[in-house]
């Protein structure tokens, strides 16, 4: 008697899968570059520190950069199928080690960012609900508060972040373009021309005011992350990445520039260096009002909280891709079967914040001055560093293959980039002691973990501890 029975079918196991556009892959990079929070914080201090009034154009001159990088980036982007962004670029173009050397970097990396946010918004949040009549709670209560949020949104389907981030996003985005446009109609001290003076342009300390401006720019090149989760992602994603480029671009230039022509070029600088925290809700409440300035505190929370939110998503991505490669536990590459989200490596990313955190509180560190600060300024050391060895992989992955014979997108614009990376890290590496007290032995202590970890990444691979035939994009 001949059997019937189908043979059995294989279970294959959930992937993940959302349905991404540019415009939402854009509003997550936009979230993770925190515009308001970068107008209320990265800008005063550049103001204070950097070249003063010309301060716009540290912004101008890092966009230009990263757009040459973004060329090489998005020439690549169709040829490297992971989701895993710079590891995946630096995989194919510089071998295995290197590859998995930069995805610990990565994951150190985006950790200090989201770290660093932590520390700033349970100070932020704290400051909120006191001025509403509520008790004072630690800083660290309400980061861990979030902390939970965040790991509930983490766990659904990434399409559902992403709608809450444009929500927020519009807010932020709103107030701050409502003000500039009040400066531009009826500013008390007129139109700032600092920034096309070129004695202005190297006055004080240019190389400081690139180092906070890089800092704002944080968290573009995540749109490859979410390749995983995008329509038609060979389209969507180099559109979202120099769209997201592009505007934040813009934003921070137009925005800087107008803050500073609201008090003009010596009241600005007097300002930011009386008081950086206070100076934009200050601006906002003499050109706006006070109703305005109380919204702009709530936004500037809730601008922390979807930077927080989207670094969230990109942790927990790139952690789902180490484990789909075996760089880390298998365990941590399940996707969820209904939500298609990465749910055991958002789990992961949750435990490890919450953990940071508390040894933060235990350490007695200052959330501002000390969690903020210093690991805000080790993340930007580590993009940079990562964004430079993709411009290399970029351009030898190209002479390799002969896959794209575009000389600009393939070799002038990433050695463009990659040649003015170069000039920017070296100039975060010699600022980097001033950022976190001027120690230079607790700076190279610092900047230690960032080796550390490719170091531990490249070693892996050299002890064989990573399967041989990690998959290969075509």
């Amino acid at each position: 008697m001949t059997s019937t029975a189908s043979p059995p079918t294989a279970t294959v196991p959930p992937a993940l899968r959302g349905s991404l556009g540019t415009a939402s892959i854009v509003l997550m990079v936009l979230a993770a570059a925190a515009p308001l929070s970068v107008v209320g914080g990265s800008v005063p201090l550049g103001i204070a520190l950097g070249n003063g009034a010309a301060f716009p154009t540290a912004f101008v001159v890092c966009c230009v950069v990263l757009l040459l990088f973004a060329v090489g980036f998005c020439a690549m982007a169709r040829h490297v199928k992971e989701a895993g962004a710079f590891y995946a670029y630096v995989d194919q173009g510089l071998g295995r080690r290197a590859g998995l050397g930069s995805a610990y970097l990565a994951l150190v990396t985006y950790t200090a960012i989201q770290a660093a946010v932590y520390g700033y918004i349970g100070v932020a949040l704290d400051s909120l609900v006191q001025s509403y009549g509520c008790p004072h709670l630690p800083w660290w209560a309400w980061a861990g508060a979030v902390a939970l949020v965040v790991g509930v949104l983490g766990h659904r389907q990434v399409d559902l972040s992403g709608r809450i981030l444009g929500v927020l996003m519009a807010g932020e985005v709103g107030i701050v373009l409502v003000l500039n446009m009040a400066v531009l109609v009826r500013g008390e001290h007129g139109l700032s021309t600092a920034l096309i003076s070129p004695d202005r342009l190297t006055s004080g300390a240019p190389g400081l005011a690139v180092t906070f401006a890089i800092a704002g720019f944080l968290g573009f090149e995540a749109t490859a992350v979410f390749r995983g989760e995008a329509r038609d992602p060979d389209r969507t994603i180099p559109r979202a990445t120099y769209f997201a480029l592009a505007l934040v671009g813009v934003f921070y230039a137009l925005s800087s520039w107008a803050l500073i022509s609201a008090w003009g070029d010596k009241g600005a600088v007097a300002e930011a260096r009386r008081d950086p925290e206070s100076m934009l809700m200050t601006t906002v409440h003499r050109y706006l009002g006070s109703p305005a300035e109380h919204l702009a505190q709530v936004l500037f929370v809730t601008s922390l909280f979807a930077c927080v939110l989207s670094f969230h998503h990109v942790i927990a991505r790139y952690v789902h891709s180490l484990a789909d490669h075996g760089a880390l536990p298998a365990g941590l590459g399940r996707a969820h079967a209904r939500h298609h989200s990465p749910h055991a490596a958002s789990l992961a990313q949750s435990g490890s914040a919450v953990v940071l955190i508390a040894v933060f509180a235990l350490a007695g560190m200052d959330p501002i001055t000390e969690v903020f600060t210093w690991m805000g300024g080790l993340a930007s050391v580590g993009v940079d560093v990562l964004m430079l060895l993709t411009c290399v992989a970029v351009v030898v992955y190209f002479r390799r293959t002969r896959s794209d014979t575009r000389r600009w997108q393939t070799l002038w614009a990433p050695a463009l980039g990659g040649a003015g990376l170069l000039v920017l890290l070296v100039l975060t590496l010699l600022n980097f002691p001033l950022l976190i007290g001027g120690s230079a032995a607790f700076a190279s202590a610092l900047l230690g973990l960032l080796a550390a970890a490719f170091v531990f990444g490249w070693a892996r691979r050299h002890r064989g501890t990573v399967p041989a035939e990690l998959p290969v994009s075509a």
